[in-house]
């Protein structure tokens, strides 16, 4: 069994529910009621993205960074 890690973006949306998502791996989102309920439910989601990708025979992508930058507008 070998360890994976991924950024996780959570953030809530404009009906008060927490949206998070493995940009590294498409389509991997979900969302809950609260931020905890959200973390766990995409480390499922991921955990299971992740298993799906091994039994395909796909490759798993490995981040190469992340960083937040700040932008004027």
């Amino acid at each position: 069994m070998a360890d994976y890690e991924f950024t996780i973006v959570i953030e809530r949306d404009e009906d008060g529910r927490f949206l998070a998502i493995c940009p590294a791996l498409q389509g991997c989102y979900t969302e809950g009621e609260t931020e905890t309920e959200a973390r766990e439910l995409i480390t499922d989601a991921i955990r299971l993205h992740v298993q799906d990708r091994i039994e395909q025979g796909e490759p798993i992508c490995h981040e190469v960074g992340s960083e937040r930058i700040k932008v004027a507008v």
